[in-house]
């Protein structure tokens, strides 16, 4: 098996991971940046949102299991069910 670049690598753990990472409510999603080392070498990462499988209560009634992230919680955007 041949070594894989650390870029191939990150393509593949995009490709297994196909959960969305973005909030419902507020449509907050994963930002890019770089990891900067002591040396300045600079490799990319990302940003991923705080989210939280909650139960919310929807407005119409009932209630649906939702991510969101813990910005919009505290915020009170939603009404966590009982």
């Amino acid at each position: 098996m041949r070594k894989l670049a650390r870029r191939e690598v990150c393509n593949i753990f995009e490709v297994i991971n196909t959960m969305a990472k973005r909030c419902e409510v507020c449509g907050k999603g994963p930002q890019f940046g770089n990891n900067v080392s002591h040396a300045n070498n600079r490799t990319p990462r990302r940003f991923d949102p705080n989210l939280q499988s909650i139960r919310v209560q929807l407005p119409q009634g009932g209630a649906r299991r939702m991510k969101v992230c813990t910005t919009c919680i505290k915020a009170g955007k939603v009404q966590k069910a009982a």
